[in-house]
């Protein structure tokens, strides 16, 4: 089936431009992540391994998205049959297999991600039993998905190729949307039963809200990559290149959100006098307390002023002859 919409090697020079913008993005927000989750020493480290492996597919990706640009527009312009245009439409250049490769990998983790923070919410395997299904979904559509390409030559969008990457985005919506859905209610229904008891300023709403909308920002990514793909238009290669900085910019979004709740709790936590105490004497070296006490006397009718220096508390007393 032929392509509709713009020239292949535009959409390709175009989705690189907005993925290099998004990907310099995504490295603030990855600077920011980090600085969340060590600060105070209170380091998460399952959230930091996926922090960085997301980082580590997206600069993957951008880097063979670029090494793709330069073979097409400059190694093989001349070269190549047909050109940039038949170049870049070639799905069995292993530059776009392993870019696509880079793109299922980064989704299985971003959704395998948030189907682990509904076990850990819920407490429950049977709520996570159909996220996991759609999960393993996703995993066998996308990579098939890759095989197949590698086996043909030719348009992505002929149909025994295009309906395994609609497939792949059906499956993946959903799997975001069902797993986030769970993720906020069950957040939701906590906040709701503990409002009406908590002594603090303590609350959830924050997280929920940046869930929702990290769920909202991806599922409108890949909502355009499929109707595209559905229409034949190779807007799909500008939309699925700005998923991947996107996905990892989502993710910092929650995994920033939660870290500063959990510091803000840490700092706000009543502490008990012992603690106080013992933190006190760390700082200031617990140097002994000294009471300056003023006694008043008389003696031969003059009023004298003693001062002394004493290591307990004592009153003012008045001795009389």
């Amino acid at each position: 089936m032929a392509s509709t919409g713009m020239p292949r090697d535009a959409a390709v020079v175009t989705s690189l431009t907005l993925e290099g913008i998004l990907y310099g993005f995504s490295i603030f927000m990855f600077l920011g992540t980090i600085y969340a989750l060590t600060y105070n020493r209170r380091s998460d480290r399952p959230s930091l391994v996926v922090a960085v492996l997301l980082l580590i597919l997206s600069t993957a990706h951008i880097v063979v998205n670029i090494i793709r640009a330069e073979d097409g527009l400059v190694k093989y312009r001349d070269t190549f049959l047909g050109g940039p245009v038949a170049f870049f439409e070639d799905v069995s250049q292993i530059t776009y297999l392993i870019k696509n490769a880079l793109y299922v990998m980064q989704t299985l983790v971003a959704d395998g991600v948030v189907i682990y923070r509904c076990y850990i919410v819920w407490q429950s395997t049977r709520v996570i039993i159909l996220p996991c299904m759609l999960w393993c979904g996703v995993a066998a559509t996308g990579f098939h998905a890759i095989y197949s390409c590698s086996q043909a030559s030719g348009s992505i969008y002929v149909a025994e190729l295009a309906q395994w990457v609609m497939a792949f985005l059906v499956l993946t919506i959903a799997t975001n949307l069902l797993s986030s859905g769970l993720l906020a209610y069950r957040i939701w229904m906590i906040e709701c039963s503990v409002s009406t008891v908590r002594t603090t300023k303590s609350t959830l709403m924050p997280i929920l809200r940046v869930l929702v909308d990290s769920a909202v920002l991806y599922s409108a990514v890949l909502f355009p990559a499929l109707i595209c793909f559905i229409l034949s238009n190779t807007g799909e290669v500008v939309v699925l290149n700005m998923a991947m900085p996107i996905m990892s910019i989502a993710f910092y979004m929650v995994l920033i959100r939660i870290a500063i709740n959990r510091n803000r709790r840490f700092s706000t936590t009543p502490r008990t006098a012992s603690e106080i105490e013992q933190g006190n004497s760390r700082q200031y070296h617990m140097s002994p307390l000294q009471f300056h006490v003023s006694q008043f006397t008389n003696s031969d009718r003059t009023s004298v002023y003693e001062t002394g220096t004493k290591d307990r508390p004592s009153i003012r007393t008045a001795d009389s002859e």
